[in-house]
């Protein structure tokens, strides 16, 4: 048999590599040729080359060393960072105690325990000078129905349901009440934020005054959340200031039937033996905003929490961060909605800013391909 691993002196397996070659010079040229693939390489080489960490591979060993040397520079801004919040936190405890006594009578006027004067009373509102020529002409015809009207009106003491009504107003604490909490709320008198004493770690605590009532024993509930201001050794860069760590709720003392964290559900469990049928009762967890005393304890032990646990566990923060920065501070504005309109306003206000960078993006981007059309 003839072999033919060899023609005219040249190995077959050389003449399969050179064909293969020159398949590949051919295939590669009928690419290079099409605009959309040069197109579509050029970009993303364009890409590759303008991100932050690519240059920086580019630059000189010396040059990289005095860039480290910032960035332990940048390491010591962010103690110093921290410092400054500290002292921040010892000025809110300060202006803390000066807005306390506002506080306090604020919750009289709310309770009915005290009555505003009516120096205390008078309000100036945007629209007075068109109320007052209105009511002028009003009260000149309608004076006899406005005194008989006004002997008929029902005076409740103080301001009935105003912290159930600012749960109400509030999207983000609407979620969280159930109809059977309402009722309960309904015995809300005050809500106070205290800041950990000097040279104690960094943390506040939320309080929450209830009138006697038929649900529990408790006058106060109390939520305190733990703070630290300190950047993380592994991520010093990511320091923003402080954020809140963990937090502790508290005991409520239920009276007996009235616990709506929890539910009595009945369930019949059959004898495997006898094949006798039994019903049980027991209790399970119920969705209640009361739950908000029995927090998710944050991992401390290294481990990581699980998805859903992590996002109960941030919304718990956003909350209590949001009753110390905006509920407590500016009650009053939440219970009419002058604050929730406020906040909407500037949410659709930088809605607004994104949409409008977004459209000078594009513009830019139209720009440079009519300077640069891509060949």
């Amino acid at each position: 048999m003839a072999d033919n691993s060899f023609s005219d002196g040249v190995p077959s397996d050389a003449l399969e590599a050179a064909k293969n070659a020159s398949n590949t010079e051919k295939l590669t040229d009928q690419v290079m040729q099409n605009p959309q693939v040069l197109a579509a390489l050029q970009e993303r080489l364009d890409n590759v080359a303008h991100t932050p960490s690519s240059y920086i591979e580019t630059l000189p060993k010396a040059v990289k060393r005095r860039i480290n040397a910032l960035k332990q520079l940048q390491v010591r801004c962010a103690h110093i960072e921290a410092k400054f919040y500290e002292e921040v936190h010892d000025l809110e405890r300060k202006y803390a105690a000066l807005y306390q006594p506002l506080f306090d009578k604020r919750r009289e006027f709310i309770t009915g325990d005290v009555e505003p004067t009516d120096a205390e009373s008078e309000w100036h509102s945007e629209n007075e000078e068109e109320d007052k020529l209105a009511g002028d002409v009003k009260n000149k015809v309608v004076i006899a129905e406005k005194e008989a009207a006004t002997a008929e009106e029902p005076n409740p003491k103080g301001i009935p349901e105003f912290w159930f009504t600012i749960f109400r107003n509030v999207d983000m604490l609407s979620e969280l009440v159930q109809e059977y909490d309402e009722p309960i709320l309904k015995h809300l008198q005050d809500i106070k934020v205290k800041f950990s004493d000097p040279g104690q770690p960094m943390s506040f605590v939320l309080e929450f005054h209830f009138e006697p009532n038929d649900y529990f024993t408790n006058s106060v509930l109390t939520k305190t959340y733990k703070m630290k201001s300190e950047p993380d050794k592994a991520d010093p860069f990511s320091f923003e200031g402080p954020e809140i760590v963990d937090c502790d709720g508290c005991a409520i003392d239920w009276k007996k039937g009235k616990n709506v964290t929890v539910k009595t559900i009945k369930k019949k469990q059959k004898h495997k033996g006898r094949g006798t049928v039994r019903t049980i009762t027991k209790q399970v967890p119920n969705d209640s905003f009361f739950n908000f005393f029995s927090p998710l304890k944050a991992s401390g032990d290294g481990e990581s929490l699980d998805e859903d646990s992590e996002f109960t566990l941030a919304s718990d923060f956003e909350i209590g961060h949001f009753f110390r920065e905006r509920i407590v501070p500016r009650a009053v504005l939440y219970f009419t909605g002058e604050a929730i309109e406020d906040d909407d306003n500037f949410e659709e206000g930088e809605e607004g800013e994104e949409e409008e960078l977004e459209g000078d993006e594009e513009g830019e981007d139209e720009d440079d391909a009519d300077i640069n059309p891509k060949v």
